[in-house]
């Protein structure tokens, strides 16, 4: 599914806008809450009750689905408000989306980073009006609503109103323009209007006295006579909302098409900085529809935070880090290295503000939500980016914060045990320290990076050396043999303890289904016992889910970059396509997408090591804008094929690498040093129909040659 909506959004930007109906999980669509097998039906259509702002994008069961301040243009009273019409001729865009409702009224949006403009063609009507709803939030679905703690209203005349709701201790403001002449405007409670008045204030909301409120603007229409309604958003209250608004909009003139071509534009040049040649409409097709998906998420507002006053960035909805870490994160670094900065600036101000680095942080205060998920993810990002060498950031203090946030959680009893459960985190916090070491090397620290560095090496106490996989523990969304194939630090070390080469490959081979029978796939709302048979085959489920991810990778540190290149052409082959269902799972705010561009680039990173994985790509040739200029991957020998249901009655046969070069002279590794790519450069693959010999002795690089020790 997915998960992903067609609504409007700009890069990385504060705002988004999409028709709503109330389904999971995005607002939009016609689907139940959902997270195994396929989903129930909400709705047997598409409809809308109106249109929202500030979407998820791609992600599940997060309970915190936003759609804030909905806007509803209505031929039909008041009393009306939050029924559904169909939604009709849709149409989207990078940065607009348009549909009709079955009522007569054409209705187009458009956003700015941090502004939303809509556009409604209303029918010939003696009483149309556009109702904006300050009180909507949330889903439909049980658990699924947003309730306002407080919020006050204004109707400052001559079209323009603003508000702000206090959305889980967060106060979103909005200040709206609508231009329509000779229409009246009033403030409304409980869809029933409020003649004359000029504020509502509501001091204390709960569940039990919330009654819908906003303000509405009604007048006759003509038939194809257009209302325009700008809206500013911010986090700082309703005067830097009217400034965001005036900046982005101008001021008292129509901003649609405006605002529109500027998103446009900057849709153009972030979708410019990865090029590719080749390749089929189709493929071509789902590898724009994953670099668009990669660059919605997260949020990075300058200037908003409401938790601290002082100005910079800052950065929300990274839903969740345990999902974007290992791939999207690594692409923003390369193509959009200004805004991961200020991403990564904003992290160390909620650390410093609130105590602890973020798995996942949304528009609310609490950096902690995240953490059964994993432990001290961050560290992986910042560690790459002081091995580039980046400016902006006090590596000093981000040293302090990263040390000190690994005794935090479940930090505390690794500090003290060397191991901890879940099982998984004790590979996060391993994985974690090391990447601190490197920090703290880099700044001369020598003895805290050594201390760091033994206790990197507790990676070993997850494993039970008998099976050469993780111990019995319990799991985050899936079992020890999803877990166990994660490219961890010392891949060496993990290979020895698992048998050597062959029986790690050997492993992989079963988890994988290599000379295995089909599985069958789980359909509607299987049962318990359809589930725990289809867990107990300890294989490979694809890649909707993020342990799953880097897996396909771990071949290269066995010698067997073959076997990658075999998973990673049919995975690229049946598991995405260009229609409603075209994702294998949740896209997880681009995670899942940022996966498909490395991997049609013939790239993987591995976060935190500062590091590229090669492997055959899908395009005869592809081009990176990176900070250095332009990066790259030119193939000779490479063929064509088509993807999906394009390709059932092709060969989807891999192809493999047959050797390499990289700025003209041989590369024999199958592994990038990260600066290789973010300086620019060329990367020539001989690609070939039959396993190579390419890279079997040349491994990754890895802390140890040998079995750790274990530590005690």
């Amino acid at each position: 599914m997915g998960n992903t909506h067609p609504g409007a959004t700009s890069p990385l930007g504060m705002v988004s806008a999409c028709a709503y109906s109330g389904a999971y999980p995005t607002g939009y669509g016609r689907y139940a809450k959902n997270t195994e097998g396929v989903p129930e039906e909400m709705f047997d259509r598409h409809q809308a009750s109106g249109f929202t702002h500030f979407q998820q994008s791609g992600t599940g069961a997060i309970r915190k689905y936003y759609n804030y301040v909905r806007v509803t243009p209505m031929v039909q009273p008041l009393d009306d408000l939050g029924q559904s019409w169909p939604l009709e001729d849709e149409r989207a865009e990078a940065g607009y989306y348009a549909a009709n409702l079955d009522t007569g009224v054409r209705c187009e949006i458009t956003v700015g980073e941090k502004v939303a403009v809509h556009r409604y063609t209303f029918p010939d009507h003696h009483s149309a009006r556009v109702v904006i709803d300050l009180s909507c939030g949330g889903l439909a679905i049980d658990l699924g609503r947003t309730v306002p703690l407080r919020a006050q209203a204004e109707s400052m005349g001559h079209g323009r109103a603003q508000g702000t709701v206090v959305m889980e201790g967060i106060p979103l403001s909005v200040h709206i323009e609508v231009d329509s002449p000779g229409w009246r405007q009033m403030l409304w409670y409980d869809r029933r209007l409020i003649p004359g008045g000029t504020r509502l204030d509501f001091d204390s909301i709960r569940h039990t006295t919330l009654r819908p409120f906003g303000m509405l603007f009604m007048g006759p229409a003509r038939a194809g006579q257009t209302i325009e309604v700008r809206m500013g958003f911010s986090l700082r209250g309703c005067e830097q909302a009217r400034q965001n608004l005036e900046r982005e909009c101008g001021t008292g003139v129509p901003a649609f098409e405006t605002v529109r071509e500027t998103t446009r534009a900057r849709w153009r040049d972030h979708l410019g900085r990865v090029r590719v040649d080749g390749g089929t409409e189709a493929r071509r097709t789902v590898m724009g529809t994953a670099l668009y998906h990669s660059l919605i998420k997260p949020c990075i507002a300058d200037d908003e935070s409401p938790n601290w006053p002082d100005p910079g960035p800052y950065a929300f909805d990274i839903c969740t880090m345990w999902d974007i870490y290992k791939t999207q994160m690594p692409l923003l670094s390369a193509i959009a290295p200004d805004r991961y900065a200020d991403m990564l600036e904003s992290l160390i101000r909620v650390c410093e503000e609130e105590g602890n680095f973020p798995i996942g942080y949304r528009m609310a205060r609490g950096a902690d939500r995240f953490f059964r998920q994993a432990s001290a993810l961050a560290h992986t990002a910042l560690a790459d980016v002081q091995a580039l060498g980046r400016p902006g950031i006090d590596w000093t203090w981000a040293l302090v914060h990263m040390v000190d946030d690994l005794r935090r959680m479940y930090g505390e009893d690794f500090w003290e045990h060397g191991v901890v459960h879940p099982i998984t985190h004790t590979l996060d916090l391993s994985y974690a320290h090391h990447c601190t070491a490197k920090v703290a090397r880099a700044l001369n620290d020598h003895r805290l990076a050594a201390d760091l560095e033994r206790r990197s090496r507790d990676w070993v106490n997850a494993f039970d050396p008998k099976t050469g996989l993780l111990r019995d523990s319990e799991f985050y969304e899936g079992g020890k043999w999803n877990y166990s194939f994660r490219l961890m630090h010392d891949m060496a070390g993990r290979i020895a303890l698992a048998g050597g080469d062959a029986a790690f490959s050997f492993m992989l081979d079963r988890f994988f289904g290599y000379g295995a029978a089909p599985v069958k796939q789980p359909g509607r709302c299987p049962d318990p016992a359809e589930m725990a048979s289809g867990y107990a085959l300890n294989r490979f489920e694809g890649l909707n889910n993020e342990p799953d991810m880097e897996a396909p990778w771990a071949y290269h540190y066995s010698g067997r970059p073959d076997r990658t290149a075999e998973i990673v052409n049919s995975a690229l082959t049946w598991q995405f396509g260009t229609g409603p269902g075209g994702l294998p799972g949740n896209d997880d705010s681009g995670g899942l997408s940022a996966w498909y561009v490395w991997a049609s680039l013939g790239l993987f990173p591995v976060a935190g090591q500062n590091l590229f994985l090669v492997n055959a790509p899908a395009f005869e040739r592809a081009a990176l804008q990176v900070e250095g200029g332009e990066f790259v991957i030119e193939t000779s020998g490479h063929r064509e094929s088509p993807i999906g249901v394009d390709g059932i009655d092709r060969d989807p046969a891999p192809q493999y690498v047959q050797s390499a070069t990289l700025n003209g002279r041989p590369l024999h590794a199958t592994h990038l040093n990260a600066a290789d790519v973010h300086q620019g450069g060329r990367l020539h693959l001989r690609l070939g129909p039959e396993p190579s010999t390419w890279g079997h002795g040349n491994r990754p690089p890895s802390l140890s040659d040998s079995h750790p020790k274990e530590h005690r």
